[in-house]
């Protein structure tokens, strides 16, 4: 590396899994690059069989599916070595503070091995992305469209900008459609499983499953047996209408019903910005 300067190992992680639930998910390959202080670097790269199936969203990003690492080793076998490997590191990678380190942190967690950040320096190259190139709407403007906005966050400018910034993309882009419901379904890949406005219930292989917060992936069904506590506070909660709706109904033994087949696959369980 040629413009960090590190006093003491740096390691930089990168994870797939199974989904993006920190907390139900599991992790099925993780690749740790270690950098010395003398430059020397060290790359190790393992997967393993998570003992969940790998939802079809992860293996449409990662190409990894559940055949792939049916024959792998468990994470717990190399929870502790791993963890040992890591001893005395910073940490690193593009979006690992939210997400690979949180994850890792649950798996050697539930390992039984202990592990902390604290005293680490974590270095997170898509926060410095995001700081130091914006991705708002007066940046995009100026990438489209070749202008500087004049008065941004004025709801008048905002406005036709977002519209010449919109057909800007769609000349710039020749896998955009200039159709608008083609376009609605590329802005929203998921919607067709959405049960409620936000998706936050969503059909997966015909049932209707919890996508969202501490249960994400579980049925609706089961969550309403064994967990009624949280659907109870979904309803107290500053959510939708329509969401509190299907818990308050779940909650009474109602559970929705799909109009017409429901698409195959998993929810989508990224946590809502």
């Amino acid at each position: 590396m040629k413009n960090l300067w590190i006093e003491r190992p740096i390691a930089f992680i990168d994870i797939e899994s199974t989904g993006l639930s920190v907390s139900s998910d599991r992790i099925v390959e993780l690749s740790v690059l270690n950098v010395q202080p003398d430059g020397t670097e060290e790359q190790k790269t393992k997967r393993f069989n998570p003992q969940i199936p790998i939802s079809a969203e992860a293996t449409s990003v990662h190409g990894i599916t559940d055949e792939d690492v049916a024959d792998e080793p468990l994470f717990r076998q190399f929870a502790r070595a791993l963890a040992e490997s890591l001893d005395g590191c910073d940490i690193a990678g593009f979006g690992v503070g939210r997400f690979d380190l949180p994850i890792l942190e649950a798996e050697l967690k539930r390992a039984g091995v202990e592990f902390s950040r604290q005293g680490r320096r974590v270095l997170d190259a898509m926060v410095i992305y995001h700081k130091l190139d914006p991705r708002d709407l007066a940046a995009a403007y100026s990438r489209y469209c070749g202008k500087v906005m004049e008065r941004p966050h004025s709801a008048a400018d905002d406005a036709r900008a977002a519209a010449d910034v919109l057909d800007a993309q769609i000349g710039e882009y020749p896998e955009l459609s200039h159709d608008v419901a083609e376009l609605h379904a590329f802005c929203n890949p998921d919607e067709d499983r959405w049960i409620d406005s936000e998706g936050k219930f969503q059909w997966v292989d015909g049932q209707a499953i919890v996508s969202f917060g501490q249960h994400s992936g579980k049925s609706l069904s089961s969550v309403a047996e064994s967990e009624a506590d949280y659907l109870q506070w979904v309803v107290g909660a500053d959510f939708p209408a329509d969401v509190k709706e299907i818990a308050a109904a779940a909650l009474r033994g109602e559970l929705p019903e799909p109009t017409a087949p429901p698409p195959e696959g998993s929810p989508d369980d990224a946590p809502a910005e």
